[in-house]
């Protein structure tokens, strides 16, 4: 697959209006999960290019501009001469980024009332970042765990990976019950190389190892975005009638009332919730909670934007006496 042209941004317009963006409901019924991601990807540069974000440009280019104690053997004194501008040849290292796509395939992800699932949504969500990080010559890996690591692909970008990660993807997952713990310090020992790790889990599960198995990853010098995706009626708890309703992980039944469960649920989910994102926060992992019902462009978004403020630190908080490129 040719590499995606990095989008140039117009800042005389605003946001693409919502009407514009694609209704996840008619993405889904794609069958093929690549063409599916690709559709994503090519609705999300379409809009990028109306946006008034900037900064994609640079951070998916050959070129940084240069800083302070950058070596100056490294100068582009030809793009120079074009520009009147000092730009640094990045190496591959710096230029290409490592990603870890971890994913949950555990049975609560198996949820959903907008007519697909979370895994669904999930999934395809993450193709999208595939399909997207490769035509940026990005090395992407895959991790799918439930109560432990199912299948795991490391980071790559030679012809064929990406249609291996697609084809795990696409398989139908066994799932068992959710345990973070260890996957996830799995996943620490097993990503060894440093490079950004995408979490796309419910994260129903109790938090209580959560933060010490981020930390571990955080450690070992990798970046991380959690992606909590949850359906909205997990969220807005809009039932009304009196029902059985079945934990899908442990196959337990209880009877519920929902105007009287109702302000409980939203409770306990808030409080939980709040414990997730103020761990994130302390460690330093990006968090964003994603409904099922929203658009795969944003999603998207949310991780390039994530990595672009990463980016702007790291070079804000570049020594200026250490010299050379990264």
């Amino acid at each position: 697959m040719p590499p995606l042209e990095s989008p140039q941004i117009d800042p005389g317009r605003g946001p693409d209006p919502p009407g514009s963006l694609i209704d996840p409901r008619a993405l889904l019924r794609i069958k093929n999960l690549q063409v599916r991601a690709r559709v994503a990807v090519e609705g999300f540069v379409r809009g990028l290019h109306k946006s008034p974000f900037h900064g994609f440009s640079v951070e998916f280019s050959e070129y940084r501009e240069y800083s302070p104690g950058d070596d100056p053997r490294y100068l582009d004194w030809r793009l120079f001469a074009r520009t009147d501008r000092h730009y640094i040849k990045r190496f591959e290292d710096e230029t290409n980024l490592r990603v870890y796509l971890a994913l949950d395939t555990s049975l609560s992800m198996a949820y959903g009332t907008v007519g697909y699932r979370k895994c669904d949504y999930a999934r395809t969500a993450a193709a999208t970042l595939a399909y997207f990080l490769t035509g940026q010559r990005d090395a992407v890996g895959l991790i799918l765990f439930d109560r432990e690591i199912t299948d795991y692909l490391p980071p790559r970008y030679r012809p064929g990976h990406l249609r291996r990660i697609m084809s795990a993807l696409a398989r139908e997952p066994a799932g068992r019950a959710t345990d973070l713990a260890g996957p996830l310090e799995q996943a620490a020992a097993t990503a060894r190389k440093r490079g950004l790790v995408v979490l796309l889990s419910d994260l129903l599960a109790p938090t209580e190892r959560l933060a010490s198995r981020l930390a571990g990853l955080r450690a070992r010098g990798h970046d991380v975005m959690v992606l909590r995706i949850l359906d909205p009626a997990e969220i807005d708890f809009p039932f009304n009638v009196p029902a059985r309703f079945r934990d899908a992980e442990t196959g337990r039944e209880i009877h519920v009332d929902p105007a009287r469960a109702r302000a409980d649920y939203r409770r306990r989910f808030l409080e939980h919730a709040a414990e997730i994102e103020r761990t994130c926060v302390d460690l330093g992992v990006d968090f964003t909670m994603v409904a099922t019902d929203r658009p795969l462009e944003l999603v998207l978004f949310d991780v390039l934007q994530a990595r672009l403020r990463r980016g702007r630190a790291a070079a804000r908080g570049r020594n200026p006496l250490a010299g050379g490129a990264r």
